[in-house]
């Protein structure tokens, strides 16, 4: 998806692939290699102006040594850290003075009084987790006990900790995009509601239905003082529950993010567009909506999807409703996994809401009409 406003600014891209399959690699050049081969990686990177991640898996032993050799990397190692690590992240949130939940670090020689949490709470991997993998509701110090000894088992590491948080109800979460450049130009883009099911989310709605102007200025401001708190350069999602009206913050995500994809149709600046930007020290494009209203709903495999043939319910669909877009990752179909997703733009939230739902169960076979 950052291949279009590239080809639009004469940028030429290169990608770093694990496989010729990969969704980037089958419309743009590309190195087939090994994320381990640090040699490797090096070499195909000192023929760039400036390397990128659209992923949070990218080791940071790799990112380091692409800085000391004297490559440019946005965003840097240090900052990037801070959406593979949530024990540090935490820590960074505390320390700009961000809304935590309460939170402590679980290991081997922790002790049922040592857990300051009430049960239940939720216990997450400190690193590797994303899209709900990794999180992990507990009932009991037993079952803690007993995921702490499966986890460092699996792993292999003895002195495994997992991050505790305080289980919360909150009313909803949210995602609002940022983006920020190498001398300091941030911008961001109207807060986006997330809708949830197993971890992963389904569908986001921006702005956010019915939010207060103050509200929405404190999310900005959070956005915001985060960006240049841990000097982002790039784009990043900041993901934060409401509870009772306050607002907590859950993760970072220092790349293009899913809940950022309706800005392809519905800001005047994508945030795909706006990363290369970002990325290139170029002035940040504006970001205000093209509509009321952007609702963008995921299409994620399932089971019941029918014959794995995404093409056949264009028909459908685009007679049905002509302005809605679809974008299809041409990714091989799993339970679970995000495969593509479709965007409407309007001013009536039910009717839009409707559609994107009706065009996600049509795409992936839940319904036939």
């Amino acid at each position: 998806m950052m291949v279009p406003p590239a080809i639009d600014l004469g940028i030429t891209l290169s990608l770093f692939a694990a496989t010729s399959t990969e969704s980037g690699a089958q419309i743009a050049p590309h190195k087939v290699g090994d994320l381990r081969d640090t040699a490797s990686v090096i070499e195909w990177a000192r023929a760039c102006d400036v390397i990128t991640f659209e992923h949070e898996q990218v080791p940071q032993t790799l990112i380091k040594a692409l800085q000391d050799a004297g490559i440019k990397v946005f965003p840097s190692a240090d900052a990037f850290a801070y959406s593979q690590n949530k024990f540090l992240m935490r820590q960074k949130m505390a320390e700009l003075g961000m809304p935590n939940p309460q939170w402590q670090l679980f290991s081997t020689e922790t002790t049922f009084n040592d857990v300051e949490i009430a049960f239940p709470l939720i216990a997450k991997s400190v690193t590797g987790g994303y899209d709900g993998r990794g999180v992990f509701l507990i009932d009991s110090f037993e079952e803690l006990v007993q995921l702490h000894q499966q986890m460092s088992a699996n792993q292999n590491d003895s002195a495994l900790r997992l991050l505790l948080e305080e289980k919360l109800d909150f009313d909803y979460e949210l995602s609002v995009m940022v983006a920020r450049s190498p001398h300091g130009q941030a911008a961001t883009w109207a807060p986006t509601l997330t809708v949830q099911h197993d971890g992963i989310c389904v569908q986001t709605i921006s702005p956010i239905p019915d939010i207060s102007d103050e509200l929405s200025e404190k999310i900005t401001h959070i956005a915001l003082t985060i960006a240049q708190g841990i000097d982002l350069v790039g784009v990043m999602a900041v993901e934060i529950f409401v509870v009772d009206g306050k607002l907590i913050i859950n993760e970072l995500a220092l790349r293009p993010h899913n809940s950022g994809h309706w800005t392809i149709e519905g800001a005047r600046t994508s945030q795909f567009e706006q990363h290369l930007r970002a990325v290139l020290d170029l002035p940040l494009g504006e970001t205000t909506m093209m509509a009321p209203i952007a609702v963008m709903g995921n299409l994620i495999g399932i089971e019941t999807t029918k014959s794995g043939d995404l093409y056949r319910p264009y028909l459908h669909l685009m007679a049905r409703c002509p302005g809605m877009k679809i974008h299809q990752y041409k990714k091989e179909l799993r339970p679970g996994r995000k495969v593509g997703h479709v965007t409407l733009l309007g001013n009536d939230l039910l009717h839009l809401c409707s559609e994107i739902t009706h065009a996600v169960d049509y795409l992936m076979g839940a319904i036939d009409e």
